[in-house]
């Protein structure tokens, strides 16, 4: 599964985006209208190192540099004249390729 998400601006203004690259598969329940929110992405400072929460796992993951960065355009047509903008440039991926781990909270012993 890829996934694009915003990161930064490059100096002419053109978001900056990154691929998030899951091994495996995704299984969500789309009951909503709208965008759906698979999990949160977190980075660790000290090593830049990403993390994803899917619901109750956790994935962790290392940031990748492309070796040829993309565009993503987007097609425009007005009065039969085409026209292509570039809404963002691709130049890393958060690749997450190692198997889940389970997120176990606290339990109290038995007494």
């Amino acid at each position: 599964m890829v996934v694009f998400f915003s990161k930064s601006e490059t100096e002419s203004g053109v978001p900056e985006w990154a691929i998030v690259e899951v091994q495996g598969l995704i299984q969500i329940k789309k009951d909503q209208s709208g965008p759906t929110v698979v999990g949160d992405l977190h980075f660790f400072n000290r090593n830049k190192h990403p993390v994803l929460i899917l619901g109750h796992h956790v994935l962790n993951g290392k940031e990748m540099k492309l070796e040829q960065p993309m565009a993503v355009i987007e097609k425009n047509e007005n009065n039969g004249k085409v026209e292509y903008a570039v809404k963002a440039i691709v130049k890393k991926k958060l690749l997450f390729k190692s198997r889940p781990k389970p997120i176990i909270s606290n339990v109290a012993d038995r007494i």
